[in-house]
């Protein structure tokens, strides 16, 4: 089998093996994890349809693609018109990741305040101010739990660690900007990495968004982890925009201290195939965190969301709310896992997953589930999959209203939902335009503009 895998996927063997090479200038342990989660990638290759967690996503079309693995500096740039739709106006920080690498050169931190830290992964192991909290949170992903974690675990270069001070908070947003582009024609396969670690007491709100420049195809395969520490509060969105053409694999973990505060919204718009792991850990009393997302897929695009809450520890709570709109012959995939562990008695835990569907041949597969140990909670969840209430758009058109318009109003409110609960309004306006834009152009209805 190890074999089989390391001539199919000979571009990463290659990109291991100067991976290693240039290990010199990281400590023996960083190389040792390395090398490792290698030889488990050799072993396991990427996920298939037979294993349970993948039954529904079939990523043949990434196992089989000739990539060219982004390990150091390549000399892709971004064109001005591209760094500008990379901003966010309520961004004060924006820290910058062509193909994977933090180029602090296109970054901005001038207005990074006294508190908060950015250093490359590589400089900080290296350092023993940072080298425990770097090691603590790669041996969480020690035994990768599928091929690509293990995959970026071995190649993961010029990544990031943000670090904020206890007692810090942060005005206005922190935004992780990441851009994917190829160089001569080639078809990238980045792999960034960031480490976040709030400190006690502090606030922040993070950006972290996905984009290309070109056509071409190309693979993202990220991870990124928050560690939170007691009372800290931390608002994170993240907001994938890929191109038709790219695939996106991403992993965002969380483990939330004492009283501590994770809000997140996922929104999964782009890629040809795509798939967000989304795990949070409570281990301590009194956390919670609330876990949503709007995925917008057609075509034939395939997105799939797999969450995991665990309440590992008595009186959290958590809330997650998604909801999906399909159209031509797209597909998603919802998996919400929430686990209470016992002892972890007074959890209150909500899930809810809403699909629309736009098409006869769309299809979306869900399974929200609970796993619960302890006798003394509040656990509720949901699914539901369905098209647009001919009762509504009876209404609407009894009052005069186009049927197209109609039918967009009613997905536009379908999909609002999610996103009037985002506080970053350049967040909320980007995602209204390209809702409006979609709807537009799949009935081509007119003056849906005025909806906003």
């Amino acid at each position: 089998m190890t074999s089989t895998i390391t001539k199919v996927h000979n571009g990463f063997v290659a990109a291991f093996d100067e991976v290693v090479r240039r290990a010199n200038d990281e400590p023996a342990w960083l190389r040792d994890f390395r090398i490792a989660s290698f030889e488990r990638f050799r072993q396991r290759g990427f996920p298939s349809v037979t294993e349970e967690e993948w039954k529904y996503t079939n990523i043949a079309p990434i196992a089989k693609a000739d990539f060219a693995p982004v390990i150091h500096l390549n000399g892709a740039a971004p064109t001005e018109m591209t760094m500008r739709e990379l901003a966010y106006q309520e961004a004060r920080v924006r820290f910058v990741f062509i193909n994977g690498i933090f180029r602090r050169e296109l970054s901005l931190m001038d207005e990074a305040p006294p508190g908060l830290t950015a250093i490359d992964l590589k400089e900080a192991a290296n350092d023993a101010r940072f080298a425990g909290v770097i090691r603590e949170s790669l041996d969480q992903h020690g035994d990768a739990p599928n091929g690509f974690v293990a995959l970026n675990n071995a190649l993961f270069s010029g990544g990031l660690l943000l670090k904020l001070e206890p007692e810090v908070a942060v005005s206005g947003a922190i935004h992780l900007a990441f851009l994917a582009t190829s160089v001569n024609g080639d078809r990238p396969a980045v792999s960034p990495r960031v480490l976040v670690h709030a400190g006690k007491n502090c606030a922040a709100t993070i950006i972290e968004s996905y984009t290309s420049a070109g056509g071409s195809a190309y693979l993202t395969n990220a991870v990124v982890d928050f560690q939170i520490d007691d009372s800290a509060q931390i608002q994170h969105y993240k907001v994938q925009r890929e191109s038709a053409a790219g695939f996106h694999i991403a992993a965002t973990n969380a483990v939330l201290g004492r009283a501590a505060k994770y809000k997140t919204t996922s929104i999964n718009l782009g890629g040809a195939i795509s798939r967000h792991n989304i795990e949070v850990l409570m281990d301590h009393e009194g956390a919670e965190c609330a876990v949503d997302g709007l995925y917008m897929v057609e075509g034939s695009q395939h997105t799939d969301t797999h969450s995991v809450i665990d309440h590992a520890s008595p009186h959290c709570t958590s809330r997650q709310i998604y909801k999906g709109i399909l159209d031509g012959k797209s597909r998603a995939v919802f998996n919400g896992k929430v686990f209470v562990r016992h002892g972890a008695q007074q959890t209150d835990a909500q899930q809810t997953n809403k699909n629309l569907l736009l098409s006869k041949e769309a299809q979306v597969d869900t399974k929200p589930q609970l796993e619960i140990y302890a006798d003394d909670v509040k656990c509720t969840h949901g699914a539901a999959v369905g098209q647009l209430d001919e009762d509504e758009l009876f209404y609407l058109e009894s009052r005069g209203i186009n049927p197209s318009l109609a039918r967009n109003m009613l997905t536009y409110g379908f999909a609002e939902e999610v996103i009037e609960k985002i506080t970053i309004e350049s967040i909320k306006r980007e995602l209204d335009s390209i809702v409006l834009n979609r709807l537009n152009q799949g009935s081509g209805a007119h003056g849906l503009e005025d909806l906003t």
